[in-house]
């Protein structure tokens, strides 16, 4: 399927970080269609509605969330402590599109922030830099309703982020605010439990799984496949019923295709496939015939030429799934 699109509209007076999201700005916002389960699978909607909305102006990039829930809880007030152990809401963003060097930010009912880096996904080895944090960051949570508090109907509880382009230059090595037209790679989750009451307090239960509710569907429980997140495109309006695509995304997809091929290949036959033809067999279906695999001591890179002619740009994928676009110089 393709993938989720969104607008991030440029602000002209940006919003009080409150938690509240009825400033005029983000009713000039583009908001997102609801959540679906992680996995995509529809006989598993989400039993709360989740949306969100993300801006932009020279000096920072603002996101909103709006969670219903009947139930506003939270425990956790630690910086950095692991917040998806209560209910949360999570963004990811990848500016470069390269499936490295992405950012992770969770946050709890309490206000509470988990904020991080990581150099690769954990499928690739990678590893999370919870040490990095975005300086100056500011956020802030409304509730509507009483937090904590399980005698009462809650509305819910709604959320607003404000991140400098100052402090995100790390990802994608950017120093500034993106350009109109722009594009990056993000997805936002939604991780809810589902606690008892005791003593009129909420209790956590024992061998309980959470609901992971997202925008961009992974096929799987795995927040960490950025191939799958959605794309986010920087306007100065978000045109009226239109959603962004990635003008690339079927070379992504075809992509990232023969590179999950590859790692089942390896896993079977214990060395690397050599051509599209011996990787096509561990799938039900033909990959794109104008792959090339190219393999050496070192490891592999697939590569897909971008156009027809004789010497094209290409688009490669290496072993470890970072995305590259290799420019042919007459």
């Amino acid at each position: 399927p393709p993938a989720s699109g969104l607008y991030a509209v440029k602000v002209r007076t940006a919003p009080l970080i409150d938690g509240r999201t009825d400033d005029d700005a983000w009713k000039r916002a583009q908001w997102s269609t609801s959540f679906v389960d992680i996995t995509g699978d529809p006989s598993n909607p989400p039993r709360h509605r989740t949306t969100m909305a993300w801006m932009w102006d020279d000096s920072a990039l603002y996101v909103a969330a709006r969670l219903d829930e009947p139930h506003v809880w939270g425990t956790l007030t630690k910086r950095d402590a692991v917040i998806y152990h209560d209910n949360d809401f999570e963004i990811f963003f990848d500016p470069d599109g390269d499936n490295h060097e992405y950012c992770e930010v969770e946050i709890n009912a309490l206000n509470t922030v988990f904020d991080l880096m990581l150099d690769r996904p954990y499928r690739d080895r990678g590893r999370a830099i919870v040490s990095w944090n975005i300086e100056k960051m500011q956020s802030a949570v409304w509730v509507d309703g009483t937090l904590n508090d399980p005698t009462d109907v809650d509305k819910g509880w709604s959320v607003e982020m404000r991140l400098p382009w100052s402090s995100l230059r790390q990802l994608g090595g950017d120093t500034g605010a993106p350009t109109e037209g722009t594009q990056w790679r993000v997805n936002a989750s939604r991780v809810q439990w589902n606690p008892s009451v005791s003593e009129s307090t909420y209790i956590k239960r024992k061998n309980d799984r959470e609901g992971n509710w997202v925008w961009a569907p992974q096929g799987k429980v795995d927040m960490h496949q950025p191939e799958r997140w959605g794309v986010l495109e920087f306007v100065g309006e978000a045109p009226v019923g239109r959603f962004p695509a990635d003008p690339m995304e079927s070379q992504r997809r075809a992509l990232m295709e023969a590179y999950h091929a590859q790692k089942k290949f390896e896993n079977i036959h214990k060395r690397w496939a050599l051509d599209v033809e011996e990787l096509s067999s561990v799938l039900e279906r033909h990959l794109n015939g104008f792959l090339r695999i190219d393999v050496t001591e070192e490891g592999w890179h697939i590569r897909l030429p971008l156009s027809s002619d004789p010497r094209p740009d290409e688009m490669i994928v290496g072993m470890d799934s970072k995305i590259t676009v290799e420019q042919r110089i007459e």
